[in-house]
């Protein structure tokens, strides 16, 4: 392995976008959550939580990290899934946020781990900022997204759900 701390590790992955939504990476997402170089070994060790335990593009993500790290000369990885605690939408970062939005995807509402009220909350659309909308599936092309309409503006578009 190429001499590396593990600020430049956190840089590297910082390049590997999310499979399903791909302006921004599984480090903005909160996905990848630990990372431990061990120079003794020569080893980099990356804990990870999928947004959901059965995420289809889980599997994807761990080939893609794995990808990006030896392209940069790391040798011995480990990937550890870490399924508690649960991943949450309030791991995206503010960064993200603002990607999610540009793309046309409204970011989950901030709960705090209270989801009741974060469910209920009004959500603004990404393309003009209205908050007359409404949703019209909860159950969107991916689990961690569901379908809403604006009023305003007549533009269907999806919501990263608060979890």
């Amino acid at each position: 392995m190429v001499n590396m701390d593990q600020r430049e590790i956190w840089k590297i992955l910082d390049t590997v976008m999310d499979p399903e939504i791909p302006v921004v990476s599984l480090v903005e997402l909160g996905v990848i959550r630990e990372v431990e170089v061990d120079e003794t070994s020569r080893s980099v060790r990356i804990s990870l939580t999928p947004t959901f335990s059965a995420c289809p593009a889980f599997q994807q993500m761990q080939v893609d990290i794995e990808d990006r790290l030896r392209q940069a000369g790391v040798e011995r990885i480990e990937l550890v899934v870490k399924l508690a605690p649960p991943w949450s939408s309030d791991w995206i970062s503010p960064e993200a946020r603002q990607k999610l939005k540009a793309f046309g995807l409204a970011p989950a509402p901030l709960h705090g781990g209270i989801l009741s009220p974060g469910l209920l909350d009004v959500i603004a659309c990404p393309f003009c900022d209205s908050t007359d909308t409404v949703m019209k599936n909860s159950f969107g092309p991916t689990l961690c997204r569901a379908i809403f309409y604006c009023n305003q503006c007549q533009q269907p578009f999806e919501q990263f759900k608060p979890l």
